[in-house]
């Protein structure tokens, strides 16, 4: 069974240090051969900017995960072992006892899958349902396939295609050459001689018998010879002569090996999807009274792997690494049914965060989650690619505005230092050109803008959106002030939220105009320059984690 993946990432509408620390502590974990899987991955669009900061590091922007939870496709079996539709029973079954497993699908010729064959259905090929008169002696089989399966020679009338089956009686001419003579003597008076097949030694007499009377096919066994004479005659007369090495008995046996798996595999059945949930799986297939389920990609009956019953019982789970958040309202979806191996944030403690092992949880005052993420590599003697280091130093500019935030520390100072060093920028500049690229506020939709960099929280039972763009100056807002309100208000009936917020940040002059929609008597608290009923203005507040979201959450205290 695979293993599913290692994904090192970010909150939902991710930032430049969500895509970054990502990328950053991903290329940590391989570099120490720790987790020498591990993949940067986002549960979210990527902004403008962070493109830019990927465009110049010549760095593709980590795979888009927009749920973790196991699904089938991630721990099917990919090694199928199945049969084809015109395969026979001896060649089910050898497959089933090779690999020791009870069911197998069904294919046709052209790969699609057709059917579902389960061990108990190779008995049926082997045993009659009735137990009286010719139809315990019937098969339907290809004559071309029976001689396979016994390895047979064959020198009388020329093998029809291995595709044509037909119905034979079997008559073993173990009896008197008499007794044989009178049963095939019945047998052309019923007219179904020529579905007879005859199955006899060295016994020359009875091979004659059964060409004369025209039966439909002569098998002798125990390696004993037919005469030159006997296989013209049998030619002449349309008789299909085969010579197995077999005794009699044995002989008998393996004809009904010879059987296809068509007739008796079930043509009704369940598969599953690729992308289904393991989770919601195991609740559908209960109780379904099926061993092994094919795994199809949506749209398709083409296999990519089969499922049993007992691999839904504790299949593995993703392994995450969280960075830049630890709730699980910011979380990527179905985060509950991961495994979180460990986190790496700079934000509040929510408090909702489980897992089932001691993780490693690192969680520090500073600027930027990439301020921590260099200093694992500073830690360990590693110097980043500059590529990664590139990377870093753009999280930290982000979230810190180039130092100037509130937010910023010592430590935050020290690996912009190095890491712009190792990536051979410098800092000011790149931070110029970082927020000279593509004002939102000027290009973007009002959905653009809210979900650029969005939050999501809760706050003594209140549900709270917080969204916030940064520009060089807000002299565009005023011209888009209506339609965000409008954009603002439409989020937050629609996701049901107490409070949604939007703050317009200039990060030159650091002052933010803020929208909020909510209750009146949460916003009569903000401790900010009330404008008019949505519309706030917060000089010297830039920061959504050190000054709003802290304001917003006094605001909510004092107005209980």
């Amino acid at each position: 069974m695979p293993k599913p993946p290692f994904y090192v990432i970010g909150h939902k509408n991710p930032d430049t240090d969500a895509i970054c620390s990502a990328i950053g502590y991903a290329a940590m974990l391989r570099a120490v051969g720790e987790v020498p899987d591990a993949v940067a991955a986002r549960c979210g669009e990527i902004s403008q900017r962070t493109k830019w900061v990927l465009e110049r590091a010549k760095l593709d922007a980590p795979e888009l995960v927009t749920d973790v939870r196991v699904n089938a496709g991630m721990i099917c079996h990919r090694k199928i072992i199945k049969v084809n539709i015109a395969d026979t029973f001896l060649t089910a079954y050898r497959r089933m006892l090779e690999s020791e497993i009870r069911c197998v699908p069904v294919e046709d010729d052209e790969g699609n899958l057709c059917g579902i064959l389960r061990y108990f259905h190779l008995l049926k090929l082997l045993l009659p349902a009735d137990t009286e008169g010719l139809s315990v002696r019937t098969i339907h089989v290809s004559l071309a396939k029976l001689a396979d399966t016994l390895q047979a020679e064959s020198c009388g009338a020329t093998l029809p295609a291995p595709e044509f089956e037909e119905d034979l009686i079997l008559l073993v001419g173990a009896s008197s050459q008499a007794t044989v003579d009178k049963r095939l003597k019945q047998a052309a008076l019923d007219g179904n001689v020529g579905k007879f097949l005859v199955i006899c030694g060295d016994r020359p007499i009875v091979q004659r018998y059964a060409i004369d009377h025209g039966a439909r096919a002569l098998l002798v066994t125990g390696g004993n010879p037919v005469s030159a004479e006997i296989c013209a005659y049998a030619v002449r007369k349309g008789v299909v002569v085969l010579l197995c090495h077999q005794d009699t008995a044995s002989a008998s046996t393996l004809i009904r090996c010879s059987r296809t798996v068509r007739h008796v595999m079930e043509k009704t059945f369940l598969t599953v999807g690729s992308s289904e949930p393991i989770s919601r799986l195991r609740k559908r297939l209960t109780a379904i009274d099926q061993d092994l389920f094919p795994v199809v990609e949506h749209g398709s009956a083409t296999m990519v792997g089969v499922l049993a019953k007992s691999d839904l019982v504790d299949p593995p789970r993703i392994r995450l690494a969280l960075v830049d958040h630890n709730e699980y309202a910011q979380a990527v979806n179905g985060i509950e049914e991961a495994e979180i191996t460990e986190v790496i944030d700079h934000h509040r403690l929510a408090g909702d965060l489980v897992s089932r092992e001691p993780i490693r949880y690192l969680n520090e005052p500073v600027g930027s989650t990439c301020t921590l993420v260099g200093r694992k590599f500073f830690h360990r003697g590693l110097m980043p690619a500059p590529s990664v280091a590139m990377c870093l130093c753009a999280g930290i500019v982000s979230d810190t505005l180039c130092l100037t935030s509130p937010t910023t520390t010592l430590l935050d100072r020290e690996m912009l230092t190095w890491l712009s060093g190792v990536a051979g920028v410098d800092p000011v500049k790149f931070t110029d050109e970082f927020f000279a690229v593509g004002s939102l506020i000027a290009n973007g939709t009002p959905e653009e803008i809210l979900n650029a960099d969005r939050k999501e929280f809760a706050e003594q039972g209140l549900s709270v959106s917080i969204s916030q763009v940064e520009e060089r100056d807000l002299h565009g807002f005023a011209a888009r002030r209506e339609d965000l309100e409008a954009a603002l208000k439409n989020l937050f009936y629609r996701e049901k939220y107490d409070l949604a917020v939007l703050a317009v940040t200039d990060v030159a002059l650091h002052h933010s105009m803020i929208l909020a929609i909510g209750q009146d008597s949460v916003l009569s608290k903000l401790p900010f320059e009330r404008l008019d009923q949505s519309l706030f203005h917060a000089p010297g507040v830039v920061s959504r984690k050190r000054q709003i979201f802290p304001a917003i959450c006094e605001a909510i205290h004092h107005s209980r």
